[in-house]
């Protein structure tokens, strides 16, 4: 369901021949679409169903007015840089220079692609671990790269260093890690950072580190980022979003914090991307930053709630869980109750039960027959939601 191949228009176009030929429609966009074509509760693809805070989309308001219309600077507002900078040292102790070392993108998507871009040449090779977020293969391949895909250990979904260390060769360019984990919420710890320092220093590899849950971490766990680890940082890509912090996943707005000559690199390809994001938008997150930033400290706590919540409602189902470490996702095993595919079966529940999520599978090169038979579920949903969406899945 994942990959579809256009064969049927790629023909209609002599001489196009598709550069990613087995890519169709991603996951999200068909659950959703389903969701919505069955009046289905979706708690498949990852956005919250509650607001931004006011405070900030009256700064997004208030500086349209202004007149703050027109082109932003390539690298981002001044102000905003200023702002992520100064998060980055208050949280990470990891002091940046807001005009060499930061980029505002236009979200995290972009900034993964041309991280990727900047560094994979023809025949690297890139150390993505299974299941990996959708995005980092096709860009691999699009640089003329290869993806070595390494599953992660079920159910606790840990990475198996001894594995990394074997499938290292000459070839090998960048290591991505995905911390907090989608989609299994799985959380990297101090351990897993020194394993990654120590390969990347001597082996001479690029680390991009897809943090964009930076602040969605529970059961008070601290948020291992790369920028804590100076040789690590020092070889690093680290991207995160404002679309997961602050409920705003439309506006698309995310960042990446590295070291001024990959910076340099990353920025070569951003101004050929999307050169520049949203000026109005940039200039009310860089004001709520400053004005409020206790609400990115207490996110962890808001989400952890709702997780908390998620799990207690579903105590008298059939389903099997783990509760997540972090996101804002929670996998439910469903072996007791069916043995269909995960892809088959969260299509069957959105058209028959009314409720959408996301099949795991799909995050796999090779899915593994004898991995949980796991699906993906959304909290970040009003109480009311969850609260008819456990009703649903304890009734199934």
């Amino acid at each position: 369901m994942k990959r579809q191949t256009n064969s049927a228009a790629s023909s209609a176009l002599p001489g196009l021949d598709s550069k990613l030929p087995d890519v169709g429609t991603t996951i999200f966009t068909q659950m959703s679409a389903l969701a919505q074509t069955h009046n289905a509760l979706n708690l498949s693809q990852g956005f919250p169903d509650f607001e931004a805070p006011s405070a900030l989309i009256e700064r997004v308001t208030m500086h349209m007015e202004a007149g703050l219309n027109q082109y932003p600077p390539m690298l981002g507002v001044a102000a905003l840089r200023e702002a992520i900078a100064a998060k980055v040292a208050n949280l990470y102790d990891r002091r940046c220079d807001p005009d060499t070392e930061v980029t505002v993108t236009a979200g995290a998507t972009e900034a993964l692609f041309c991280a990727i871009a900047a560094t994979v040449r023809a025949g690297d090779e890139v150390i993505v671990f299974d299941p990996a977020y959708d995005s980092y293969d096709p860009v691999i391949r699009l640089q003329g790269g290869q993806a070595i895909h390494i599953p992660l250990a079920a159910p606790d979904y840990c990475i198996d260093w001894q594995r990394v260390r074997d499938a290292i060769t000459p070839r090998t360019r960048m290591i991505i890690v995905n911390t907090p984990h989608n989609p299994t919420g799985s959380v990297l710890a101090q351990e897993d950072l020194e394993n990654l320092q120590e390969l990347a220093v001597r082996h001479g590899l690029y680390v991009l580190g897809d943090e964009v849950y930076e602040h969605i971490i529970f059961d008070g766990a601290r948020h291992e980022s790369l920028c804590r680890y100076p040789d690590l940082f020092a070889r690093s890509f680290v991207v995160s979003s404002f679309g997961k912090t602050y409920h705003v996943t439309g506006w698309k707005v995310g960042y990446c914090v590295a070291p001024t000559a990959l910076t340099t690199e990353f920025r070569r390809i951003h101004q050929f991307v999307t050169f520049t994001v949203s000026t109005p938008v940039q200039y009310a997150l860089a004001d709520f930053m400053n004005a409020s930033p206790e609400f990115h400290c207490e996110l962890g706590a808001f989400y952890q709630r709702k997780r908390d919540l998620f799990c207690h409602l579903l105590e008298d189902s059939k389903f099997t869980l783990v509760p997540s470490q972090g996101t804002y996702f929670q996998l439910l095993n469903y072996s007791a109750l069916s043995d269909f595919n995960d892809t088959d079966l969260a299509i069957n529940w959105t058209k028959k039960h009314g409720i959408a999520s996301i099949p795991v599978s799909v995050f796999y090169q090779n899915p593994d027959p004898d991995a949980p038979q796991v699906l993906r579920f959304c909290f970040a949903k009003d109480d009311g939601t969850l609260q008819q969406a456990a009703e649903i899945l304890c009734g199934l």
